[in-house]
């Protein structure tokens, strides 16, 4: 939980903003008064999850009726690692989101953290995979800080600035690789690590342990709070829905989804990766004081500079994780290739790195979202490429959909935000 006390030398959280009073809100006492309140803030305009798990339902019923195989579990299982790379991207680019700013470069931050991983690791004196990862993410994390120290010492905006680093990190990856270039990743772990699988029972461990951190986080999270805004039973169903998703998702990955004498099955790797870093920056987005600056700076940035906050020293290190998501997307990207080319296209990663984040639930005006965006968003985007490629549509196609797919995310927000406006919620 964030820390609201004063904090020396200035920097200090600024007062809790009263609760907005909606007609017919009432106390959330029991579960029954709790849902009307749900219900009265859905029609406010709150509407949270609900648009992207309608349109998951939609594309899932859509494609499932044109094609059977869609809702198989290895399609599932191969959507999800598919998404998995617009999830990560998307996980950085949040952060950049609540801000109410833009990072265009991060598609080729994380270009240039897979070259730099890969050039570390080639050929027979090459590096041990933990170094050149670790080389990699500190890449993008660097890149990423560039970006946040020019932006708030010279006072540029953000859209030019990572615009420029579009361009010149592109460049960069050119001139390293040459045109045409490739540099493939023969390290095993590196390549396992979008690739590899683990063993069955091995997954029904690993993804009980972070079912339960994650359940614990929340459970422990609940009894710190000094005024409960939920009753019990709803902490209750939330836990409930979290271990019945863990064991769906595992008991789909743990079927074998081989031919013939071919067994392929387990947990992927790349799942547990996504799942870990979403939870992690849940915690610091819900539960930080520095989540809270985020969301405060988002919402009002003078109002924020004036309460105390280091605005600057804030954007900063936002898009320095900005640019270390950059990085791990970059480098899981590689891994599923198994290689590093010139081919990247870092100017639609970033554009979909940002469809994901808004049909997510986050918004384009700052201050509002969270990190389980990034995995909804990224599932739908995932879902319409998958979808769209089972019934053998070009990748035009593709983009006009997600276009169009975007677009009604960026109403829906709009319209949700006049609505909450007009009643009072905010």
């Amino acid at each position: 939980m964030a820390d609201t006390n004063p904090a020396p030398n200035g920097d200090q959280t600024p007062p809790a903003a009263p609760i907005p009073v909606v007609a017919g809100l009432s106390s959330t006492s029991t579960l029954g008064d709790f849902f009307n309140n749900w219900i009265i803030r859905v029609r406010a305009g709150d509407t949270g999850v609900l648009p992207v798990i309608g349109g998951l339902i939609i594309l899932a019923v859509i494609f499932q009726s044109l094609n059977g195989n869609f809702l198989t579990a290895g399609n599932l299982v191969n959507l999800m690692v598919q998404g998995s790379v617009y999830m990560l991207f998307s996980l950085g680019m949040i952060f950049i989101l609540l801000l109410g700013e833009i990072d265009l470069s991060i598609g080729f931050i994380g270009g240039v953290a897979g070259v730099v991983t890969a050039l570390l690791v080639y050929g027979d004196h090459g590096l041990p995979w933990f170094i050149a990862v670790g080389a990699g993410l500190l890449c993008g994390a660097a890149i990423g800080f560039l970006n946040g120290f020019i932006i708030t010492t010279i006072g540029l905006p953000a859209f030019i600035v990572t615009l420029a680093g579009l361009l010149a990190w592109n460049g960069v990856m050119l001139i390293i690789l040459g045109n045409g270039g490739t540099i493939p990743i023969n390290d095993q772990m590196i390549v396992n690590l979008a690739n590899g699988l683990l063993d069955p029972t091995v997954g029904w461990i690993v993804g009980a342990v972070l079912v339960i951190l994650i359940c614990g986080d929340m459970i422990l999270s609940a009894r710190r709070r000094k005024h409960a805004t939920e009753p019990s039973s709803v902490l209750y169903l939330k836990v409930l829905g979290i271990i019945v998703a863990g064991i769906v998702v595992i008991a789909l990955c743990n079927v074998n989804r081989g031919r013939g004498a071919i067994s392929i099955q387990g947990v992927p790797w790349v799942l547990l990766i996504v799942f870990g870093f979403a939870w992690l920056w849940t915690v610091v987005l819900r539960r930080t004081k520095f989540g809270t600056y985020v969301y405060a700076i988002g919402g009002n940035a003078e109002a924020a500079r004036r309460a105390g906050i280091g605005v600057n020293r804030i954007r900063v290190i936002v898009f320095t994780i900005a640019g270390f998501m950059g990085g791990v997307a970059g480098l899981i990207y590689a891994s599923r290739l198994r290689s590093v080319s010139t081919n990247l296209d870092g100017g639609t990663l970033v554009l979909y790195c940002i469809a994901a984040a808004v049909i997510g639930g986050t918004s384009l005006f700052g201050g509002r979202g969270k990190a389980i965006s990034a995995i909804l968003g990224g599932l739908v985007i995932a879902s319409i490429d998958n979808g769209m490629g089972l019934l053998g549509l070009s990748a035009a196609a593709r983009y006009v959909v997600t276009g169009i797919v975007l677009i009604l995310a960026v109403t829906i927000d709009a319209l949700a935000s006049r609505g909450r406006a007009s009643s009072g919620l905010g």
